[in-house]
């Protein structure tokens, strides 16, 4: 199957008034596997902006569908969150209708030059909660219950080591591949530490500035 010929066909039949389609995700990539679907961003003028699940052709296929101020809208919000997940999709995309002009390489550069310093409260929140999980982890006595913690606090101490790393933050396949991108040797550390994070999370907290709770408001 020829991702770029059938996503090309699936826009023309779906969204012929469309200004611009891109195909974009790890089916255009080494990352690509037999369950790759066609990732397809679409900008439209016509309401309203939507995500939706399909099969075509015998591919997945995810539709992001935005119109000019709701595709703006989210490029804000991930740039604010620290999850550039629409930018990346942009920056990588290979055109199958019309022209997104500038605006992937903008996405690029924002990807290279990585997210906006993290403000005082959002490195006390971020201290904060690690804090929490930690102290929760540390003190649990039913067994399902630390299982369940440990899992929380294990994804917290990669999200709040790339964010005090001045990384962007993301969550799924693409936490791992943020860490391996920011530090390879600290994301096999992490991969190690899943049943027990908690040495690793205090490691985090230490270099941030120690564990906060005495004094934190929000």
């Amino acid at each position: 199957m020829d991702p770029l010929t059938d996503a090309r066909d699936l826009v023309r039949e779906r969204f012929p008034e469309a200004r611009w389609a891109l195909l974009t995700g790890s089916v255009l990539g080494p990352d690509r596997t037999a369950g790759s679907d066609l990732d397809i961003v679409v900008l439209r003028d016509e309401e309203p902006g939507y995500r939706e699940s399909l099969h075509f052709r015998g591919w997945p296929v995810e539709l992001f569908v935005h119109t000019p101020d709701k595709l703006a809208a989210f490029l804000a919000r991930e740039l604010a969150a620290r999850k550039p997940s629409t930018h990346r999709m942009l920056a990588r995309g290979v055109p199958v209708l019309g022209d997104p002009g500038e605006l992937t390489a903008r996405c690029a550069r924002v990807l290279a030059d990585g997210p906006p310093p993290l403000s005082p409260a959002e490195r006390g929140r971020t201290r904060y909660l690690l804090t929490d999980l930690l102290d929760d982890h540390r003190h649990a006595t039913d067994l399902g219950e630390r299982v369940v913690i440990a899992a929380a606090l294990w994804t917290e101490t990669a999200r709040a080591a790339l964010a005090f790393a001045g990384r962007w933050v993301s969550g799924g396949k693409w936490l791992l591949r943020e860490l391996r991108e920011s530090d390879p040797a600290w994301a096999a550390r992490w991969l190690a530490a899943r049943e027990d994070p908690s040495a690793l999370a205090a490691e985090v907290l230490a270099r941030a500035g120690g564990p906060l709770f005495d004094g934190y408001r929000a």
